[in-house]
């Protein structure tokens, strides 16, 4: 569907999810190095239908500091470049909101800010360092409408603020290193049909109660993102660089 043919990326949280289908479509063209936590098997099953010379699975525990940067020079060190990041991987604890105690409040901001901004901050600035050398490259960064508009559950809230964090820090990329070619997105998915998306509909009321707030009436497919992420990793379009792609459903228009 688009040229990828000949690039490499690297596609964080591939085991599941929207990181699944991305992997799976950048698969067809592209080289990939799929990212995963403990679930290799997510990561097998995703990625089956990938040339096995096209394709690297690389375990990586984000939650730990350092973890991030071990798993950039990894990836590196299997085609000695890396065209596109893709940061996908993050966390959301259904525990540490405003009424929670004190210890159960700092233990879930901590890993939710080490996993979903430390580690994605840690491969952005491998990831800048690189195409710098290079003479450009890209970076997508899957961030969530909650970034903009909050969580609809509180509990959840450290989920929300790291979503913005990241994006943010995506956006200053976007603008400090445009002139070097190096091309920063940010794509906002709404109510993705992810496992994730169902548990957090869950705390809602359930899935239908979810359903009837959208403004299509159906949760967003993963494969919707992935193929915005295969696009953007074309670079074919450049000007869009530091732009936020809200993929809701009209849900949510800003």
């Amino acid at each position: 569907m688009f040229e990828l043919t000949g690039k490499t990326i690297l596609v964080t949280g591939a085991s599941k999810g929207i990181g699944a289908s991305i992997v799976a479509q950048l698969g067809r063209e592209a080289n990939v190095i799929a990212h995963y936590g403990g679930d290799r098997a997510g990561a097998e099953a995703a990625t089956a239908a990938i040339p096995r010379e096209r394709l690297k699975l690389v375990a990586a525990d984000l939650a730990t500091p350092g973890a991030a940067a071990r798993l950039w020079q990894e990836a590196l060190a299997w085609k000695g470049r890396i065209d596109v990041l893709v940061n996908n991987a993050a966390m959301m604890a259904f525990e540490g909101g405003i009424d929670d105690p004190d210890a159960t409040w700092d233990a879930v901001w901590a890993t939710t800010l080490q996993v979903n901004v430390k580690a994605p901050a840690d491969l952005m600035r491998e990831a800048v360092r690189h195409y710098r050398q290079a003479g450009g490259g890209i970076i997508v960064t899957v961030s969530s409408w909650n970034a903009h508009r909050g969580s609809t559950n509180p509990v959840t809230i450290a989920y929300a603020a790291s979503k913005a964090a990241t994006a943010t820090a995506t956006k200053t990329i976007a603008r400090a290193y445009a002139k070097e070619n190096i091309l920063a997105y940010i794509i906002a998915p709404g109510v993705v049909r992810t496992r994730l998306s169902e548990a957090f509909a869950a705390t809602q009321g359930g899935e239908q109660a979810v359903t009837a707030g959208l403004a299509m009436g159906e949760w967003v497919p993963p494969d919707d993102v992935a193929t915005l992420v295969a696009f953007l990793a074309t670079g074919s379009c450049r000007h869009l660089t530091g732009a936020t792609l809200d993929v809701n459903g009209a849900t949510y228009v800003r």
